[in-house]
């Protein structure tokens, strides 16, 4: 059988802003098996976009590119490069002698012939502007899995965790904002990725929640019940990590929260549903801090509870007030209006 094989061994967010270059090599190669190369904890979330075939298991420390990939039989007929635009990427998959490689032009790279980076690029619109130049059409904003919801209003979910400090925004002012719904009688769901249930029956507990309300943690939830659970919360409370990209896949109500890096590179799709909160010093800035730095960001701890409290109130969650133990900002912390994003971004239409 002929083959495409994908390489994108990144994280849960990662593989679900490249869904739309996954379907437009689906497409377009309608008879050849596709791979994925990605961690194996993502096997369920790939066969959850319908175009993945087979998952690939790859090994790498962190987010480092892998340096070999346990492929067997026939070399792929196309290679394609979604990991990144280094020389690490590109050379694991021409190490297989595939038939075709995409991917970006390199300078060191003279005889590949490729589209050039753009660091400004939205991550969806990036590989999706890749598979373009190849001649390969492709929608950005086609994300949607089909997930179906449990029946009912559900919870508010409530996501305090991310893979960097920078990106996590403080426990105690996730736990007001839930004891806000608590109050307005809400109901609160809070979940947890692996290694992070300490963080998330902190929250819990200074909201006053019971424990039950606390979700995964000790490992990952298994894909499909974490997307029905996404898919059928009132809405959804995260910071800028996999789960708010899973929100904008299944069509949840998202409250996304940014610092180091601009929503204008790796927001939501533009929809109402989606309301995204970033305060930049220079919006024109789109990476002002370091996205994987071990401390919360500056502009992400001027987001302030009320801030939050305010853009679920729009997607008609009701909120009381929050408690006067709601972390209030250090004096230090400026509190600028929100932010709008560049012009032409395609979030500008849902940024307060």
């Amino acid at each position: 059988m002929s083959s495409v094989l994908v390489l994108r061994a990144l994280g849960l967010g990662d593989l679900l802003t490249v869904v739309p270059a996954l379907r437009a090599l689906r497409r377009h190669f309608p008879s050849h098996e596709i791979v994925l190369a990605a961690p194996s904890r993502l096997a369920e979330a790939a066969a959850a976009t319908g175009v993945v075939d087979r998952l690939l298991p790859t090994t790498a420390p962190g987010r480092e590119v892998p340096t070999t990939l346990d492929w067997s039989g026939p070399p792929p007929d196309v290679a394609v490069d979604l990991h990144g635009n280094g020389l690490l990427s590109h050379r694991v998959l021409a190490a297989l002698r595939p038939g075709r490689l995409l991917g970006w032009a390199h300078p060191d790279l003279p005889s590949h012939e490729g589209p050039v980076w753009s660091a400004d690029d939205h991550e969806r619109v990036r590989w999706c502007r890749l598979l373009r130049w190849y001649g390969i059409s492709a929608e950005p904003d086609d994300v949607r899995l089909d997930v179906s919801a449990l029946p009912g209003p559900g919870p508010v979910l409530i996501h305090p965790g991310a893979d960097a400090g920078a990106r996590r925004w403080p426990a105690e002012r996730f736990a007001a904002v839930a004891r806000a719904l608590v109050t307005a009688g809400v109901p609160v769901m809070v979940t947890a990725g692996i290694g992070e249930r300490d963080l998330a029956e902190q929250v819990a507990d200074a909201a006053g929640l019971p424990r039950e309300a606390v979700v995964g943690g000790a490992a990952d939830v298994p894909f499909r019940e974490l997307a029905v659970r996404v898919a059928g919360a009132r809405a959804v409370v995260v910071g800028d990590t996999g789960i708010a990209h899973l929100a904008s896949a299944v069509a949840a109500p998202s409250v996304v929260l940014f610092g180091p890096v601009s929503p204008a590179l790796w927001g939501p799709p533009a929809h109402t549903r989606h309301r995204v909160l970033w305060r930049a010093d220079d919006p024109a800035v789109l990476r002002p801090g370091d996205a994987h730095g071990t401390s919360p960001d500056p502009r992400l701890l001027r987001i302030r509870v009320e801030d939050v409290l305010a853009e679920l109130e729009t997607l008609g969650v009701p909120t009381s007030s929050p408690l006067p133990a709601s972390s209030p900002l250090p004096a230090s912390s400026p509190l600028p209006a929100s932010s709008p994003l560049p012009a032409g971004s395609p979030l500008s239409g849902a940024v307060r």
